[in-house]
């Protein structure tokens, strides 16, 4: 199995990893150490534990309004999928409406037609 150095917080720490995942190692806990270090910055010295909980916790609000935007997303999806499905149900039920009422102007205009064929032939 892997592994690779990260540092948070000015300490590094060897981990391990699946093969491949690598990079993708490195850039969460680059990641993570900038959270660190922004906090660092805003708060000052607490202690390394402090805040690297502190750090997680952030990590963890930001995880959850992403989550909580998705589930809204996801919503936002369906709603636009049943009224899309909707719409063409009505769509449908529109061309056969009309397909309906082009028949039946269909037949009144042949009624008409043989009407008229059979007054010219009557009259010549």
């Amino acid at each position: 199995m892997p592994e690779v150095n990260v540092e948070i917080n000015g300490r590094k720490y060897r981990m391990a990893c699946e093969e491949g995942q690598q990079g993708h190692l490195i850039a969460l806990a680059e990641r993570f150490n900038a959270q660190v270090e922004g906090l660092k910055g805003a708060v000052g010295e607490i202690g390394d534990n402090r805040l690297t909980v502190m750090a997680g916790i952030a990590v963890l609000d930001e995880l959850t309004e992403a989550n909580r935007r998705i589930a809204a997303l996801e919503a936002e999806v369906e709603n636009l999928t049943q009224a899309g499905h909707q719409i063409a149900d009505e769509l449908e039920a529109t061309e056969k409406a009309f397909a309906g009422k082009l028949d039946e102007a269909s037949r009144v205009i042949e009624s008409i037609a043989g009407v008229l064929d059979e007054t010219a032939t009557l009259q010549g």
